[in-house]
Order: C-alpha cells, then structure tokens, then sequence
C-alpha cells in the first residue's frame, strides 16, 4: 500500500529529514514541522492518513499537543516517536491519546511498518460508523459516546478504550485483550493504568444514569451489559 499522506511534527532537523526521505522512499508523501504551532495549522489545513510526532517539541509538550490535535478534530492514527522509551514513557504516550510508541533509535523497517499498520488498522474500522448496544452508542468517525442521547465527554484513551468494549458489547474482555489492542503493549507494565482507566470510563457511563452498564469479572475481565 502507498501514496499515504502523513503529518510529521519533529524539531530535529537532521532527523526529520531522514525520516521524509524513509518516509517517501517509501512511496507515501510527508509534510513536515518543526513546531507544534505548525503542526496543528497544518492539520486543520488538509487531512492525512498518519500523524507521527516528536514527545519534546521547542513549543509544547508532545503529549499536550497530542490532546489539541484530538481536540481540533484531527481523527487520523498517531506515530509518537520519543527518546523517552521507558514503559511509564510509552503508557503517558498511549494515555494522553496516540496510537503507537516508539523509542528512540528506531529501525527504518519498523516505523515504515508501524506508519502502514496504523493506517491498515484505521481503514478497516472506517465501515462502522455507528456501533449500538442497548442504550449506548458510539460514534466512531466522531469519536463520541451517547447514553440514551446525552453525550458523554471522553478523553481520547477513554473513548478507544469504550470503543474496543462497544467492538465487543456482551463479550468478557481481558485485560491482556486491553494491553494489546487499547494501550498497543505487548507486555504488562505493571502499573493499575487499567483499572484506574475502567474505573473512571465506568463513572462517566453510570453517573446520572439508572444500572450499570459495566461489568468487572474478576478473575477475567470486564464486560459491557445491555441497561
């Protein structure tokens, strides 16, 4: 697959123009800015397949930037690239609402892989619009979730998080399942990063509502339930 058009924000330009080299060795083309002020102007400007990012920008905070593209919008799956590649590095990354993490040194092969993945990934859940189950609905080109038509605010992991429970409404889903799919780690980092985030998706769900709508299993899992 080629002719993706990715956003790259990065303020290394030596590095930035390996990566646009890679990138379009590739076949796929890259805009790229070295601020996050750009970076956001560009994005409002025209619509990319991928955004891939720098955590340390001269401007913002990779990670705050991340929540202004979610805020403005932007919809597309995110590449952070960081040298912060700790696990607690990659979970913030994940959190604060990027697709995929990577430290730095990276192998070429890799991100070119992760880019096409990420857009694989996209595409294929582009069909559903709408999923629907009871009274809860998720608007997934809007990265919006409703209750009996009230709309439920959501932080972007809260909404993927909601999203992969809507994917498998009525199914126990563990958290192994959550790990890989949600926060994109092959591995347990060891933290309650799962918990705390069930915990506070179950709150804004319930709060003024009548029933619960989700379930912990202990032992397994959680699982979402008709109201």
């Amino acid at each position: 697959m080629g002719g993706l058009q990715i956003l790259y924000v990065e303020d290394d330009a030596r590095l930035a123009q390996q990566v646009c080299a890679l990138i379009a060795g590739a076949g796929d083309s890259v805009t790229w800015c070295p601020t996050a002020t750009e970076g956001i102007a560009k994005a409002r400007e025209s619509r990319f397949d991928v955004v891939i990012l720098d955590r340390m920008l001269p401007d913002s905070n990779g990670l705050d930037l991340v929540r202004r593209l979610r805020a403005a919008g932007v919809d597309a799956p995110m590449l952070m690239l960081s040298a912060l590649g700790r696990a607690e590095n990659r979970v913030d990354g994940l959190e604060a609402g990027v697709d995929d993490y990577m430290g730095k040194p990276f192998e070429p092969g890799e991100l070119v892989a992760r880019v096409r993945a990420l857009h694989r990934r996209a595409a294929g859940q582009a069909h559903s619009a709408v999923i629907l189950f009871g009274d809860l609905e998720c608007h997934v080109k809007a990265r919006t979730a409703h209750r009996r038509g009230r709309h439920i605010p959501l932080s972007p992991k809260e909404f993927t998080l909601f999203a992969f429970l809507m994917e498998h409404a009525g199914e126990v889903v563990t958290r192994e399942m959550l790990l890989r799919h949600v926060w994109n780690l092959n591995f347990d980092p060891q933290t309650n990063v799962i918990d705390v985030s069930v915990s506070r998706l179950r709150r804004k769900l319930e709060e003024g509502f009548d029933g619960p709508v989700l379930e912990t299993i202990w032992g397994a899992g959680y699982r979402l339930v008709a109201a």
